[in-house]
């Protein structure tokens, strides 16, 4: 009996050991990459986030931490995004259009851009029982409700590949004072609010919803330089899980295809001219330099893939 009981204590432990192990290794494939965009605030703008960003800001910013700590993704900052809008004047109306988060990402060579909008962010509270002295100490039901509009586009064809409204309400009961709280100190006071918990639980859907989207889409990057017949730089590198001996396949976007009513883009063909060979990471992990395997005529914004 006492040996059976070890034997199953030893079993245990090497499991448990073994989950902790797997949960420590960071994710070791080729991580495709992603532009968050400002939120927009459709909200009456009364909430600020205890940074004293405005809402949407905030949001976008706790996404952008959400995926980059998932370690499956490389993630552009913000910086970088509005560093894009105003170098191509794109934004002048102060709103991000799918036209230009697609057109923004394909400059920045993502696969994907994601926009939003707060639509829902606050208190909603019911009360049984009376006041004394301007208190209520009656039986109270505070609830944060938090509402957002997400896209995601694929920055190649500017399709929008889910839309989704996600919409998260947390509820808590119990006697407490008439007002709910609208100040926070810190992040730790943020999240252990209701309104901080229901923002994290819309996050997570998020993070879920692009999870599954992403991985319909290739994974891309595009020639930087060429150099003589033989050396290719490209705008990816360890940061995005490539190796050195990684084979890609080199293509040429064609014509692109404009619908004649619209005006917007359906995307262009594709001819594949060659194949190249990671050779070297670039210090920084945004680059890499690759020789060329077969092909010829490389040129800058050409289209490599995994195959």
């Amino acid at each position: 009996m006492i040996r059976k009981s070890g034997l199953a204590i030893l079993t245990i432990l090497f499991f448990v050991g073994t989950q902790f192990s797997l949960a420590g290794q960071q994710y070791q494939g080729h991580k495709k990459r992603i532009a968050v965009f400002t939120f927009e605030d459709k909200t009456d703008h009364r909430w600020r986030w205890w940074t004293g960003q405005p809402v949407g800001e905030g949001m976008a910013d706790m996404l952008i931490t959400a995926l980059v700590k998932s370690g499956h993704y490389q993630v552009f900052e913000r910086k970088e995004i509005n560093q894009i809008i105003e170098e191509q004047k794109l934004g002048q109306t102060g709103l991000v259009t799918p036209q230009t988060a697609a057109k923004v990402g394909n400059l920045l060579g993502v696969e994907l851009a994601v926009i939003g909008a707060v639509t829902e962010f606050g208190y909603q509270q019911s009360k049984v029982g009376g006041r004394i002295k301007g208190f209520g100490l009656g039986v109270k039901s505070n609830s944060a409700t938090v509402g957002i509009d997400v896209r995601l586009i694929n920055t190649n064809s500017g399709e929008i590949i889910a839309a989704d409204n996600i919409r998260k309400t947390k509820t808590k009961k119990g006697l407490a004072f008439s007002s709910p709280k609208f100040a926070f100190k810190n992040q730790n006071d943020f999240d252990e609010s209701l309104v901080g918990k229901a923002v994290r639980e819309a996050i997570e859907d998020i993070v879920k919803l692009i999870d599954a989207k992403i991985a319909t889409l290739p994974w891309e990057a595009k020639i930087i330089l060429v150099k003589g017949d033989r050396t290719i730089y490209i705008n990816a590198g360890s940061q995005s899980g490539l190796k050195i001996g990684d084979v890609l396949t080199v293509y040429r976007k064609g014509e692109e295809l404009i619908d004649p009513d619209t005006g917007l883009s359906l995307g262009s063909e594709t001819e594949k001219i060659g194949t190249i060979k990671v050779i070297e990471d670039i210090p920084g992990g945004k680059a890499s330099k690759a020789e060329v395997i077969y092909g010829s005529g490389f040129k800058k914004g050409d289209i490599v893939r995994l195959e």
